[in-house]
């Protein structure tokens, strides 16, 4: 008898109106049987709320949270998540779609993995613009997206991971805490906290269609004198200040002078040149554990 544990998931909108339609599709023409979706808007500005509640017209069963004031992704998600009630749970941005195969992929991985700690499964996935043409495949060859412990290859900023294509079993946040609501943005120190304790295992197949949007975060990360881009970057200083205490030996302590480096280049091309001292300092205290 064939195994379907329910999975949860969280789509999280903001200001989001032409997208969100086609990201709640997406869940819905999964071809995996048993996904239970939860839908949260983040107090948008443009007709997003209209739009989600016309849809849910056809949806009465599904449930809708609405923020009162904007509370961010991490708060949000966190929120959303408490009402979760499957085994494993993806996070999807309502700009973002799942290929119609992505789930039932996700969870056969899991269910035949050689690993026996795994706690996160993640794909390949196709960048699109606004409107959806596509820019490229987010891993090519390369790239080395790893399996296993991969935690040297998080700090290490080699291989980055992308939310959208991972499917997160939901006793790894039980164990390792849920996303840090004081962060500008929850993946990165996710990743770090859950790859020194579990298992990750990649997936070589596009699962996921990814938005790329001039008001993404991403987007935000590099732009001059900027407020969305402070507190990105403070976020990222605050994020490796954090990663120094889950290194374990001299090798993961110089993977980490990386990732400082390159945090120190983008705040001296930001002009953010508080942080850039801060992690100077950091740099200097991380590299003393190397040596």
């Amino acid at each position: 008898m064939q195994n379907f544990p329910l999975v949860s998931v969280i789509c999280l909108a903001y200001n989001h109106e032409a997208y969100v339609e086609e990201a709640l599709e997406s869940v819905l023409n999964q071809n995996y049987p048993n996904i239970e979706l939860l839908i949260a808007d983040d107090n948008s500005q443009d007709r997003t709320v209209f739009v989600i509640e016309k849809w849910l017209h056809k949806h009465p069963e599904i449930p809708f949270f609405r923020n009162t004031e904007n509370l961010g992704n991490t708060r949000t998600f966190n929120a959303v998540a408490k009402h979760a009630k499957g085994e494993f749970i993806i996070d999807l941005a309502a700009d973002d779609v799942l290929f119609s195969d992505c789930v039932s992929r996700q969870i056969n991985t899991f269910q035949n993995t050689t690993y026996t700690n795994l706690g996160v499964v993640y794909g390949n996935l196709i960048q699109m613009d606004e409107n959806g043409t596509y820019l490229n495949d987010y891993y090519t060859e390369k790239d080395n997206p790893e399996s296993g412990n991969i935690y040297k290859m998080v700090i290490g900023r080699t291989t980055k991971i992308c939310s959208v294509s991972s499917m997160v079993k939901k006793s790894v946040f039980d164990t390792v805490g849920y996303y840090d609501e004081d962060l500008a943005y929850e993946d990165l120190d996710f990743w770090i906290r859950a790859s020194r304790i579990f298992d990750f295992e990649y997936i070589p197949e596009i699962l996921v269609k990814k938005r790329e949007l001039t008001s993404s975060l991403s987007a935000h990360f590099t732009r001059k004198n900027n407020q969305k881009s402070r507190h990105l970057n403070e976020s990222s200083y605050l994020i490796l200040k954090k990663a120094v205490q889950f290194n374990k030996n001299k090798e993961e302590h110089k993977l980490l002078l990386n990732r400082i480096r390159f945090e120190l280049y983008k705040s001296i091309a930001t002009r953010n040149f508080a942080l850039a001292a801060k992690l100077v300092l950091l740099h200097l205290k991380v590299r003393l554990k190397s040596l």
